[in-house]
Order: structure tokens, then C-alpha cells, then sequence
């Protein structure tokens, strides 16, 4: 008979949770965000605190939101040890339904990797929304091919015209706990200003698009 999960192994599992753990990696990919003292930060899927913490010592003002009960139980109990009083607000919400915050913000996550396309669309369907930029942790591969020029897929096509994709350091699949099976990369998404577009027409330019919507083949 196989070994009994354990209860923290169901929940990684289920909530697809791969954590940072390279704390020198940490201290350099927060470094190279160019925190702004005072500014909010929210971060998605902050789990043990790794990117939550080293935020709110640069002094940004950061939410920290988590699914998981356990781990946002346990970062409320850290949080008082490490910030001001009321620099990190610990948020448990499913990120598909968080209201994101009404004054200028970033996003700083390290997201479960199966739901980093709900995440996208949450942040950059409506550029009408205060975000000012967000960098993501994800699969490589979606780094690649939402940073590609031309773009590869009809939804990038209908977020360029408001936000600027870039591609930023590689993170290795050493980096985390549980190890997932692909190397990680940070997607950084910068607001156009000005605009290629008026904002009225983003939630209907991928249909305006789809008729003649051709794909440019990949390069070999």
C-alpha cells in the first residue's frame, strides 16, 4: 500500500502551490523591482511570506493574499514580527473573485501556475483598472509567448494595445518546493502611456480581431 498523503500534500496538490525557497534569488528578484517606499504591492498566492516580507522591507504597503487557510493563518502570526502596524494586510481570497484595490497598485506574485491565465485576464481585461504593472512567476514557456513580437495569440493581440510585455529572469525549477517540471520566468506587464487605443474599445477588440485573426508561425 502506497504512503498516505498528508493533509499539507493534499493542499499543494489541489491548490497547485509551488513555493519559493532560494532566498538569495528572492533578495534579487525584489531588489530588481525598484520598490517605491510607500507604494501598494499586492501579492497574489503569497503563501510562506518569501516575496511578502522582503516587499514590505523595501517599505511598500502590501496585501498578501492566500487560499490556503493554513499558510494565511501562519503569515498573520509572522506579519506583526516583520512590518509596521498595518503594512501587510493578509487577505484569504481565491484570486478569480479578489477585489483588487480602487488606488494605484502593482502586482508581485508568484501564482499557482494552472490558473495564470485567469490571473491575466483579471488584471488586464479592463485597462480602465488602477494597476500600474504587475510581475508574475510563471511557466517559461507563457513568459515566451505572451512577450513574443508579433503576438502569438489573439488574447496578447487584444491586451497590446495597453500593456507591454516583457521577459525578465529566468528562475530555475530549483527554486521552489514542490519542484514543479519546468523551469519558471517572470512576465513583467507595463502600462502603455499613452495608450495605442482608446480603453472603450478593449473589451471588444479580440471579436473586432477574430475574422482575421492569422497566427505568425513560430520561429523553427
Amino acid at each position: 500500500m502506497g504512503q498516505r498523503r498528508t493533509d499539507r500534500d493534499q493542499r499543494r496538490r489541489s491548490l497547485g502551490q509551488n513555493f519559493l525557497v532560494d532566498r538569495q534569488l528572492i533578495d534579487t528578484l525584489v531588489d530588481e523591482l525598484n520598490v517605491v517606499e510607500d507604494e501598494l504591492i499586492v501579492d497574489i498566492g503569497a503563501g510562506t511570506g518569501a516575496l511578502t516580507l522582503p516587499l514590505a522591507a523595501r517599505g511598500a504597503r502590501v496585501w498578501a493574499v492566500e487560499r490556503d487557510r493554513v499558510w494565511a493563518q501562519k503569515l498573520e502570526a509572522t506579519v506583526p514580527q516583520w512590518s509596521a502596524p498595518g503594512q501587510i494586510r493578509v487577505i484569504r481570497a481565491d484570486l478569480r473573485r479578489l477585489r483588487f484595490p480602487k488606488e494605484p497598485f502593482r502586482v508581485v506574485a508568484n501564482p499557482p501556475f494552472n490558473l495564470t491565465t485567469e490571473l491575466l485576464g483579471r488584471l488586464l481585461d479592463d485597462p480602465t483598472s488602477p494597476l500600474v504593472r504587475a510581475d508574475l512567476i510563471v511557466q517559461r514557456e507563457v513568459v515566451r509567448k505572451h512577450t513574443a513580437e508579433p503576438p502569438r495569440t489573439l488574447r496578447t493581440a487584444g491586451w497590446a494595445p495597453w500593456w507591454r510585455f516583457t521577459q525578465g529572469r529566468r528562475i530555475p525549477a530549483s527554486a521552489f518546493r514542490p519542484r514543479p517540471s519546468v523551469d519558471a520566468a517572470v512576465l513583467t506587464i507595463e502600462r502603455r502611456d499613452p495608450p495605442v487605443l482608446p480603453t472603450w474599445l478593449a473589451a471588444d477588440l479580440p471579436e473586432l480581431l477574430r475574422p482575421a485573426w492569422q497566427p505568425p508561425p513560430k520561429p523553427r
